[in-house]
């Protein structure tokens, strides 16, 4: 029986959910599914310009496990890019770090480390906010 897999930190949630091609060449191809710590992943790498250690530190992962998170995400990026598909991020385990919530009028996504109440959307005023749910499972 394989292991349970481990519960990464996931430090900031994606601002979107999926990813669409534009263009001439689109077509209705299978959706690529990139999870919450392939994005993670990618986020600290190569937009954060981490290294795999310093990486794997933040995900609370080891740097093996880290190492084979990002090498599906490119593959799967990869494959949405050369292939025309929508990439879609969405599933998998991890908890955020801090609390995080979502404005459903102007799709803000804000946190809370300080853990004050919050009734209104820091960038619009709205007052349809909820919390991000803490732990995504797939």
């Amino acid at each position: 029986m394989a292991r349970p897999r481990n519960v990464s930190n996931i430090q900031i949630p994606p601002r979107v959910n999926a990813f669409t091609p534009i263009g001439s060449y689109r077509h209705k191809a299978e959706v690529v599914h990139l999870n919450v710590e392939e994005f993670e992943v990618i986020r600290l790498l190569d937009y954060e310009g981490l290294t795999q250690v310093e990486a794997a530190e933040l995900m609370q992962v080891s740097r093996p496990t880290l190492t084979r998170i990002y090498e599906r995400a490119r593959f799967k990026v990869a494959t949405s890019l050369t292939e025309a598909r929508e990439l879609k991020i969405e599933g998998g385990t991890g908890v955020y770090s801090s609390n995080w919530f979502i404005c459903n009028d102007c799709a803000c996504r804000f946190n809370n480390p300080r853990n004050v109440p919050l009734n209104t959307c820091v960038l619009c005023n709205s007052a349809h906010i909820h919390l991000i749910h803490e732990e995504v499972v797939s």
